[in-house]
């Protein structure tokens, strides 16, 4: 099953209609599977091909996007930016972010487990994790 069929069966299977302009968003998001992008260049390319689509549309349909498993956001400074999810097999995983070209790879080990004796009767209920730096193409091009 392609990736597209995978999220466009997280849709239905959560209630939410497949319109047009959900699918245009997740095709859209694809592209850059390996890239956070800002919500912002989001919003401009589907009001580009919808002009009658109003920001709250598009807002609140990235984050139903989130809440059910499609897309992971992250907020550098003050604006929002998402990934589309491209692996479903593994929905928890981290990540190591190039400062300079934004490509986003992704780290399958959670290190949560290494703190995890240090946190006795705590109770974990979410967390986030990522990693900084030059991506090995951005290395050799210094």
């Amino acid at each position: 099953m392609s990736e597209m069929t995978t999220a466009l069966a997280v849709l239905k299977a959560n209630g939410f209609k497949i319109t047009k302009q959900r699918r245009e968003m997740l095709t859209y998001l694809a592209q850059y599977e390996n890239h956070y992008i800002p919500v912002t260049q989001i919003d401009d390319h589907m009001r580009a091909i919808f002009p009658g689509m109003s920001h709250d549309t598009i807002y609140r349909n990235i984050k139903d996007f989130e809440q059910i498993g499609l897309v992971e956001q992250q907020t550098e400074g003050e604006q929002a930016h998402v990934k589309y999810q491209c692996d479903f097999e593994h929905r928890h995983h981290h990540h190591f972010i190039c400062r300079n070209c934004g490509k986003v790879i992704e780290l399958k080990m959670c290190p949560l487990d290494f703190f995890s004796d240090q946190l006795p009767n705590c109770q974990v209920e979410g967390h986030q994790f990522e990693l900084y730096g030059l991506c090995e193409d951005c290395q050799e091009n210094e």
